[in-house]
């Protein structure tokens, strides 16, 4: 039972949290440092603390070259009628329809991420989860694979360490744009207006994800830019100490990132519509910005005083005058135009329209100094070079004074413009180059420019505040930067930054306040911070990471009427967001980190991706919950696989197999740290949960509560399937792990066999669904028991050899219940109708229960059953024996007889009357019955006594249980005087240990649950066997029938005897 995987992929890791970005606080900056260069391949989960590496094998792949090997025979078997169904579904041979089959069926191998995994027998079972390689293209996803699927493999390379966090990031971004893309494509032109609506509203939402996890990547997956001092050739530029400054100081560090972060996007979206209209910002003719109708108009007439008279550039601001409306029209597109460029942060194509429009001076004002860009970014330095321009001009005029004559000029053109009522998108470029945010901020529609513009703006003012210290005293003595308030009286150069400091914010939450509620910016802007992605932006540019997870629990989260948090759920796509951040966040942050927000990550973080899990869960993407279930707390993740496991028992072999490759790949099998789940735990918790009595609907009358008790011996049985899948051979000891299953569903079977053969009692042709069920599923399994467990090992040994036991008698009582049928069938049949071939049908299954009843009666070299045991205790040891049973009341009818307080009253007292007063004084026996809980059709019966020798001490060779076993068999048999004649206790569960004096559990106790087996078990079977002589020879045939020499009639002996 194996499977074929395939192989997976190979990343500056970033930060941990700021706090608060005030430009006072350095000290607490320092201590959370955003920028940071951090690189790591750890790939254990830093606030879990558990290791979720493996072998890289051991979750890689099939690549699709070879066809694998089933996990399972029951596996194979479902391909196959799959396959079978799939043909008999086919109405003709003819061309069309046998291609359109085929087309569904490719449809599904790869459609969809909740059927890829198992739609046919030759896919792996695990093919939807495909490893990322690292090329140096983004990762594409194929065709037919969802987001869901793209995030797990993203993910799961990280988390092995084949790929650093910070490239996850972006990889989670290109695939949010691919999937909108996907989706624009596929809607244009093919809907109806309303749903290509929503199309595109979605398509629209997973853009703003994409920008969502772009910002997370410029502020905590960017790794911080070293300056090499070759940049700098002395004597140092303006420019140049601009960089310096920005790259050392957080605040400006903080600014920068978010200006490049919104140019990025804004670039991005210019290059999505280029794709989509085939348009593109610019796309002017040569000179369509010289002004050719107002010089063809100052030829003709010149009498209009309202149009300038000359077509300089600086004319109309010069005379107060302007252009012909078509010029004009001409000028603001232009301008529009550059606008647009300048805002995605295209400087250089920017001037270049300029100049093919004609308007070599726009592009002049611009980019000053001899077109050198004075952004304060890495990018630009490399750009200019070791360009001597500036440190020309600045030898001789000094550090920064010809940037801030520049800036002044900027400064009085768009105040000009603004008085003169002129272009708004001139103005607002001029604006731009000053921080005058309140003539730059009108044009601003949507948040992210007036973000842009903020940020941009104060960025600006914080260099040219640094630059100011290389300015000589001003003529009347004061610094530039003594007073931001201060006075604003005198015009000129050295006066202007007042006049723009003031609309500045102090910190990023006046920012983000001003973004909600300055009086600057349009409604739409303050609109929009409601939306969730502009939240969660607002959220990580402030680093309030505590603030974003409650945040992003509260859209999540149940509503307080419904605290179902297994019901459907309306936003996936956010909750998938949720539930990579909090992941994301973890590993970034695993270095440095406060309290308090590990915590946060812990608590609230598992509580979103607990919900993620069961989304996928319900959407049938089983394949995917181990690689997010394995990141969250022990108990969490253990009660999260126990609830699956149990949600999916009754689903087909292939869905279970891909919810148990979930949990046996991603976590370990066994573990020592307490803080860790495994596999181990999970199956161990399963196992015990399905012996539980589980409520029940009945009828009215009670009439199906046996019947309701049997589909739940069928349940427990189906629980054994999940230890009889094989592991994949790529996980770390695969033989030692394949074999500990084994010998795990050996003892659970056995355990489930006891109990089944204590419900199962009735003769009725029926067989019992719950024994033969789990002998169904461990036949396949024991076939391969010689290469993967030891009989060497005496436990391993007495399992083998109960369930050799245990399948000798259900084969028996199959075989019986099959005689019964015949003979039920018969006897409604007269005698003098039926046909020899019936008779001897009758008599041919008889001998076979009487063969095999003899077999399992008269073994000679081991009794069956044999329940000789060895206490593990010493005499000296004060040790209780207790049996505890979960039972309902049967009548001789086999009705159930509801139990109440007096009937638990009287079945105490009976059970107290089997064991003599002697065994009740010196052994201190302890009956309660009581009825269940969980239950009321069922009643507890607690026994309790002190060990004796031979019971509880030392070894017992009595192979009957001892003193419990004999109470509670008389109970089961209905051999209890002092209770209602004939009522017996159908026990559903069974289970026995050894205590001590406070009742703690020290160990079980298997020899009084085997004991008392043999003591209804055998008994029985003589039973049937006396059934079987007297119904043959109640035919009208004159039978002898000899065994193996011994007459049929010797299988009646004394009961004592057998039981010896």
């Amino acid at each position: 039972m194996e499977v074929d995987p395939s192989p997976s992929p190979p990343s500056s890791r970033p930060p941990p949290l700021p706090g608060y970005f005030d430009p006072e606080s350095s000290g607490r900056r320092e201590e959370y440092r955003r920028y940071r260069k951090r690189m790591s391949s750890s790939n254990v989960s830093p606030l879990l603390g558990s290791s979720l590496s493996k072998s890289s094998e051991a979750r890689l792949l099939y690549d699709g070259g070879s066809i694998p090997r089933r996990p399972n025979a029951g596996l194979l078997l479902e391909d196959i009628k799959q396959e079978a169904q799939d043909y008999s579904n086919l109405e003709g041979l003819d061309g069309s329809r046998m291609f359109s089959s085929a087309k569904r069926r490719a449809s599904l191998d790869g459609g969809s991420a909740s059927d890829a995994a198992y739609s046919s027998g030759r896919q792996a079972a695990r093919q939807t989860l495909k490893p990322v390689k690292m090329e140096d293209d983004m990762y594409v996803p194929h065709e037919g694979e969802t987001s869901f699927t793209m995030f797990a493999s993203l993910l799961d390379s990280a988390i092995q360490g084949l790929m650093p966090f910070p490239d996850v990031i972006l990889q989670f971004e290109r695939t949010c744009r691919n999937a909108s893309d996907s989706i624009r494509s596929a809607a244009t032109g093919k809907l109806r207006v309303v749903e290509d609506k929503l199309m595109q509203q979605k398509a629209q939402l997973l853009l703003d994800e994409a920008a969502s996890w772009s910002l997370l990547w410029c502020l905590y997956g960017k790794g911080n830019e070293d300056l090499s001092e070759e940049l700098f050739v002395p004597p140092t530029t303006s420019h140049q100490e601009a960089c310096r400054f920005v790259a050392v100081d957080l605040t400006a560090q903080l600014c920068l990132r978010i200006v490049l972060w919104l140019e990025g996007l804004a670039s991005e979206a210019l290059d999505l519509e280029k794709k989509v209209r085939g348009s593109h910002v610019g796309s002017y003719l040569p000179s369509s910005g010289v002004w050719h109708r107002t010089q063809r108009y100052l030829k003709r007439n010149n009498n209009d005083s309202t149009i300038v008279k000359h077509v300089d550039f600086d004319a109309p601001t010069r005379e107060g005058a302007q252009l012909l409306p078509d010029d004009k029209k001409q000028d603001e597109l232009l301008l529009e135009d550059i606008w647009t460029l300048l805002r995605a942060g295209r400087l250089e194509e920017a001037s270049e329209l300029c100049r093919s429009a004609g308007q070599a001076w726009r592009a002049a004002t611009l980019c000053p100094f001899g077109g050198i860009d004075m952004f304060p970014s890495l990018d630009a330095l490399l750009r200019n070079g070791k360009s001597r321009t500036l440190q020309a001009i600045e030898l001789e005029s000094g550090i920064g004074r010809q940037w801030r004559l520049w800036k002044w000029a900027s400064y009085c053109a768009s105040e000009k413009i603004a008085e003169q009522d002129g272009g708004c998108y001139e103005m607002a470029v001029y604006a731009l180059q000053c921080s005058n945010l309140k003539r730059v901020l009108p044009i601003c529609m949507d948040w992210e420019s007036a973000c842009w513009a903020m940020a941009r703006s104060w960025l600006d003012v914080q260099v040219d505040l640094v630059l100011s210290q290389y300015q000589t005293s001003r003529p009347d003595g004061r610094q530039l930067d003594d007073d931001m308030n201060g006075a604003q009286n005198s015009v000129g150069p050295e006066s202007w930054p007042y006049h723009v400091l003031d609309q500045q914010p102090r910190n990023i939450t006046a920012l983000l306040q001003n973004l909600h509620s300055s009086d600057f910016v349009h409604e739409n802007v303050s609109r929009a911070c409601r939306e969730q992605h502009r939240q969660i932006e607002m959220n990580l540019m402030s680093g309030d990471i505590a603030h974003l997870l409650d945040l992003l629990w509260s859209w999540l989260s149940p509503a307080e009427e419904d605290q179902n948090t297994a019901r459907p759920l309306d936003d996936p796509e956010m909750i998938r967001f949720g539930a990579h951040v909090v992941l994301v966040l973890r590993y970034i942050f695993s270095d440095e980190i406060e309290d308090e927000l590990e915590e946060k990550l812990v608590t609230v973080g598992d509580l979103i991706i607990n919900l993620y899990v069961r989304y996928l869960f319900s959407e049938d993407q089983e394949e995917l919950v181990g690689v997010y279930a394995s990141q969250l707390q022990r108990d969490l993740c253990i009660n999260l696989f126990v609830e699956m496991m149990e949600l999916r028992l009754n689903s087909s072999l292939h869905t279970m197999y891909k919810l148990f490759l979930s949990a046996v790949e991603y976590l370990p099998f066994s573990s020592g740290d307490a803080s860790k789940a495994s596999f181990e735990e999970i199956i161990e918790r399963v196992l015990s949960r399905s012996r539980q009595t589980k409520p029940s609907k009945y009828d009215e009358d009670f009439s199906d509560v046996a019947h309701q008790h049997h589909l739940q011996s069928l349940q427990k049985a189906m629980v054994i399937q999940w230890l009889c899948f094989t592991p994949p051979p790529s996980i770390p000891d695969f033989q030692m792990i394949t074999g500990k299953l084994l010998i795990r569903a050996l003892m659970h079977s056995n355990t489930l066999f006891r109990e089944f053969s204590l419900i199962s009692m009735r003769r009725v042709p029926e067989l019992p669904a719950g024994p033969h069920k789990l002998l169904a599923i461990l036949a396949e399994p024991l076939k391969q028991k010689e290469n993967l467990i030891s009989p060497e090992d005496q436990e391993v040994s007495d399992n083998l050899q109960e369930f050799e036991d245990w399948h000798e008698y259900y084969s028996l009582d199959a075989t019986y219940r099959n005689w019964l049928k015949v003979e039920m069938q018969n006897a409604a049949v007269s005698p003098d109708m039926l046909s020899a071939e019936e008779n001897d049908q009758a008599v041919a299954a008889a001998k076979e229960t009487l063969e095999l009843a003899f077999l399992l009666l008269k073994k000679d070299e081991r009794p069956w059953l044999d329940a000789v045991e060895s206490s593990p205790f010493e005499p000296s040891q004060p040790i209780f024996l207790e049996l505890h049973a979960c039972a309902m009341l049967c009548l001789p009818s086999g009705e159930c007889m509801l139990p109440d307080a007096t009937s638990c009253t009287a079945l105490t007292s009976a059970l107290y009357s089997t064991a003599n007063e002697e065994d009740v004084l010196h052994r201190q026996l302890k009956v309660d019955v009581q009825v269940s809980s969980r239950d009321p059709c069922c009643i507890e019966v607690a026994l309790r006594c002190l060990a004796a020798e031979g019971d509880g001490y030392g070894l017992h060779e009595a192979s009957d249980g001892g003193l419990l076993a004999a109470i509670m068999a008389a109970g089961f048999k209905g051999e209890l005087s002092r209770f209602q004649p004939g009522v017996s206790m159908a026990i559903s569960r069974l289970d026995a240990w050894y205590s001590d004096g406070n009742g703690s559990v020290e160990s079980t106790a298997a020899y009084i649950i085997r004991g008392l087996c043999r003591r209804c078990c055998l008994p029985e079977t003589i039973l049937r066997s006396m059934q079987v002589i007297e119904g043959i020879n109640s035919t009208s045939y004159c039978i002898s029938l000899r065994i193996n020499g011994f007459y049929c009639a010797s299988l009646v002996v004394d009961k004592s005897s057998l039981l010896a």
